[in-house]
């Protein structure tokens, strides 16, 4: 039997230190301010996975490039109701690898309004600005139908610029304890396009508005339907044979063939819960 020696765990009269919270009142973005410089630190640690930042040359512990650079950005808006973080890459500055903001909402949530991974490596498709330079807002406020249509046929979805880096599922764990350290048990996504909604669900949120929309943009991309029936190629994003992916219908929606406005989408992820929604059966990517 091994003795007991000066450096174990429980030792006689003494008391486990408390690892958990006495009172777990949630922390809004706003009241990150007042928080310490050592708590932003390690709360910004739980975004960046640790085999990313080596694969790219980021010192895992200095978050510096081999230049001495800070390749993590966080960001907040005067109030503190908008918080944001980039992680940056020496390859192309203009695509960060891990880009995510987020807000507080006035029901006491936070709700995440972007998240994206871009492989600096990968081809770029300027999707988010016109010839002369004016923004797209990624295709939202108006839209490079060119380079759209380039990005259709290198199997990008709409939105984005790069292809991304393969671990949007960890990306989304990771968020899910970036809010259990916030003492929220669930937050909020409003998804910008057809196929972050499907991305999101499948990935065990749930719908808290707008769920018989997709089921009826599902039943409307069936056989027979007002969407199917729609895919006539008359442009490059209604090919008939995306009736069947979820990218597809994806670029058909942002190409506008719905009856009604892309909006009033929302889902939240309930914390270590996986809900079983799914609006469109054993539809591909």
């Amino acid at each position: 039997m091994p003795q007991e020696t000066k450096h174990s765990f429980i030792r006689p009269k003494t008391e486990p230190i408390p690892t958990a919270p006495d009172e777990a009142t949630p922390i809004s973005l706003h009241r990150l301010s007042g928080k310490s410089k050592e708590f932003l630190h390690l709360l910004s640690y739980l975004l960046l996975p640790i085999d990313l930042l080596v694969k790219f040359g980021i010192d895992p512990i200095t978050l510096r490039n081999k230049a001495g650079e800070i390749m993590v950005e966080v960001a907040h808006s005067e109030d503190g109701t908008i918080w944001g973080m980039r992680l940056q890459n020496d390859i192309d500055r203009r695509d960060p690898l891990i880009e995510i903001e987020m807000i507080d909402t006035l029901f006491g949530r936070i709700s995440v309004t972007w998240v994206g991974m871009n492989d600096p490596r990968a081809p770029r498709f300027d999707i988010d600005h016109l010839p002369n330079g004016d923004l797209t807002l990624r295709g939202k406020a108006s839209r490079n139908l060119t380079t759209e249509a380039a990005a259709l046929v290198a199997g990008l979805a709409p939105g984005q610029v790069r292809r991304g880096l393969g671990s949007f599922s960890r990306l989304l764990n990771d968020l899910e304890q970036f809010f259990a350290c916030l003492h929220f048990y669930e937050f909020e996504v409003e998804p910008l396009y057809y196929h972050n909604a499907i991305l999101f669900e499948r990935h065990g949120f749930q719908y808290v508005q707008g769920k018989r929309f997709m089921q009826r943009i599902h039943e409307g991309f069936s056989p027979g339907g007002v969407y199917q029936q729609r895919l006539d190629n008359s442009t490059p994003f209604r090919d008939p044979a995306q009736a069947d992916s979820i990218r597809g219908r994806s670029w058909a929606i942002h190409d506008g063939i719905l009856d009604e406005t892309w909006d009033r989408i929302k889902l939240i992820k309930r914390i270590g819960v996986l809900a079983d929604s799914n609006t469109a059966p054993d539809l591909g990517w």
